[in-house]
C-alpha cells in the first residue's frame, strides 16, 4: 500500500480514492474528538470537512502489520496548521483501522516561554545545521536569535 498516496487522496478530499484503500470492515477513531466512524462515515467526515487542505506526509514508520504517519496538515487558506499522528493497522494491503490523534500547530504557552524552557524547533534545527550542537540539545541558557 502506497501510504503517502492515501494521504493525497484524503487531503485531496477523493472519496473514490479514499474508498478504495480500505477493508470493508475497517474503522476509524478520532480520539481527540471521541469519535468513531464506520468506513463510509469516516469518508463523509473527511469529504464534507469545510475548506480545501494541503499537506506533507512528515514520517512514516512501517511494519508487516501497521503503518505510523505523522502528517502536517493545512488550509489552502493559510487560517489553520495542525498535525496528525495515525495509526494504522493493515491486512492483505488493506487498511483495517485507524487511531488518529489530531493537534491544532501554535506557540508553546506563555508559562513555559517564561520559564525559558526548550527552544522552538527551528532553532533547534538551525542550531543542528550550524553545527553549534551535536546530537544532544540546545543548550536552552543560551539565546537562540
Amino acid at each position: 500500500m502506497d501510504i503517502r498516496k492515501f494521504w493525497e487522496a484524503v487531503l485531496k478530499q477523493d472519496a473514490d480514492a479514499i474508498r478504495k484503500y480500505f477493508h470493508p470492515d475497517a474503522w476509524v477513531n478520532w480520539h481527540n474528538t471521541d469519535e468513531h466512524f464506520q468506513v463510509e462515515e469516516f469518508i463523509r467526515a473527511n469529504c464534507e470537512y469545510p475548506g480545501q487542505w494541503d499537506g506533507e506526509v512528515e514520517k512514516v514508520v512501517t511494519t508487516d502489520t501497521s503503518i505510523v504517519t505523522a502528517v502536517h496538515v493545512f488550509s489552502k487558506d493559510g487560517k489553520i496548521s495542525c498535525h496528525c499522528t495515525s495509526f494504522i493497522g493493515v491486512a492483505d494491503g488493506k487498511i483495517l483501522s485507524i487511531d488518529e490523534y489530531w493537534g491544532d500547530d501554535g506557540p508553546a504557552p506563555q508559562w513555559r516561554k517564561d520559564k525559558h524552557i526548550g527552544v522552538t524547533i527551528r532553532q533547534w534545527e538551525e542550531a543542528k545545521r550550524l553545527g553549534i550542537i551535536g546530537k544532544g540539545s540546545v543548550n536552552h541558557e543560551q539565546q537562540m536569535d
